[in-house]
């Protein structure tokens, strides 16, 4: 039996979402029973960016406060937080993803009854039914999720001008894309698994059409055991990553670039793009203040009505139940929720708002990511409902065997199904 390498993950997202998170949590003040100043607030975060323009406007807004932030990428944010829960050295306020993806999840943290019931805070009832969904667990609300992220491919303008190429709208021209921006020396996409996380994007943009366009109901016959993914059109999406590879849509050696230095190659135009979550615009821009950005769905069919985008609720904030500063935990998420504070971290992160009256301003690189949206043409990120964690660390440690020529799809698929039907 072939072993495996899991460490976690980072979902959608987010960038963010998802995807990159937070640290070490160390204990504070108490507003509610605690020990401490009630003037001090511990937050760990994955929104590296984003999150500290939120900080100083909570803290502009609280004259007096300190805030404990530390912030840190998805691996090891996902590999400390269960700990730190566990042995009461936890945050007041930290990153939780919606659903069940991953370690540090909705239903995974809820569950042991780490985090504090959000149901009674004013904009827990107002969130749209699909965001409610993953929110919360068993009917309460435990994650405030202000972020819509989606994925497609996100193209540098510039580069793009320069090398006399459009965005591709079918399955066809992507693939003669791809050869004719590798012939010009600047390959197509910028593909940083090294980071196991990023191996799932490319994969989820081609699964949401492959398989959601022509079967919407598949998570619910997955659930009910009347699906799999092996011998599903995820077999179909995953030959289709495998020859966008071989076409050489990625530079060489994905499997030694980081994220970071993914987003390098796309924002100084090394290479003419990146398949990456919305979230990325902003980073980009880090990199690169004068560069303009535009995603597109990515193509996975010959059919331009079939093209579905995934979408789905960003990485959240959930209130530690043993929060040693309840009080001014929930000020905090309750301003995040707020429309001045949704507005300033949409707009930083580069997101959509979950809540209508925010007033964001979106990047007009995500007019076709807002359109799809309102189309209902997208569908969630695919683990966020998946019954377990181990699921998708399965699928990225073995994306990674996948491009090491270590596992095949076939392989990888019928891994993800044994984990799937050990149930949550």
């Amino acid at each position: 039996m072939r072993t495996r390498h899991l460490t976690a993950v980072a979902a959608a997202m987010t960038a963010a979402t998802l995807l990159a998170a937070c640290s070490s949590g160390t204990n504070s003040g108490s507003g509610s029973g605690g020990d401490g100043d009630d003037k001090t607030l511990t937050i760990a975060s994955v929104d590296q960016g984003s999150i500290e323009k939120v900080v100083e406007a909570f803290k502009a807004a609280n004259p007096g406060i300190t805030v404990n932030l530390t912030t840190s990428g998805a691996d090891q944010y996902q590999q400390q937080i269960r700990t730190q829960l566990s042995s009461g050295t936890a945050p007041d306020v930290m990153t939780v993803w919606p659903g069940n993806g991953n370690p540090g999840a909705t239903y995974v943290i809820a569950k042991p009854g780490y985090l504090l019931d959000l149901s009674d805070q004013e904009w827990a009832g107002r969130l749209p039914e699909a965001f409610q969904k993953v929110a919360q667990y068993e009917g309460k609300t435990y994650n405030a999720v202000f972020g819509l992220n989606g994925i497609g491919a996100v193209y540098n303008d510039a580069a793009m001008s320069k090398a006399g190429l459009t965005a591709p709208g079918t399955w066809t021209e992507l693939l003669a894309f791809c050869k004719a921006a590798a012939g010009k020396g600047t390959p197509a996409f910028a593909l940083g698994i090294q980071d196991n996380w990023v191996t799932q994007i490319a994969l989820y943009a081609l699964t949401a059409t492959t398989v959601y366009s022509k079967d919407q109901d598949f998570d619910t016959k997955m659930a009910a055991g009347q699906a799999t993914f092996a011998g599903s059109p995820w077999t179909t999406a995953m030959a289709k990553y495998q020859e966008m590879d071989a076409a050489g849509c990625f530079q060489k050696d994905p499997l030694g670039t980081s994220y970071e230095a993914s987003q390098t190659l796309a924002a100084t135009g090394k290479t003419l793009g990146i398949i990456q979550g919305n979230w990325i615009v902003g980073l980009l821009k880090q990199k690169n203040p004068d560069g303009t950005f535009t995603m597109k769905a990515l193509p996975a069919t010959d059919n331009p009505a079939e093209f579905i985008m995934p979408a789905a609720a960003g990485a959240g904030y959930g209130v530690n139940a043993k929060a040693k500063n309840r009080e001014l935990a929930l000020k905090f998420v309750n301003y995040v929720m707020s429309p001045a504070g949704m507005k300033l971290f949409t707009e930083a992160q580069g997101s959509l708002p979950t809540l209508p009256d925010a007033g964001t301003t979106v990047d007009p690189g995500l007019t076709e990511l807002t359109t799809y949206v309102k189309d209902n043409r997208t569908v969630p990120f695919m683990d966020q409902l998946w019954p377990n964690a181990k699921v998708q660390q399965t699928m990225l440690s073995g994306l990674q065997e996948v491009f090491s020529k270590q596992a095949t799809a076939d392989e990888v698929l019928k891994d993800m199904d044994t984990d799937y039907k050990a149930g949550s």
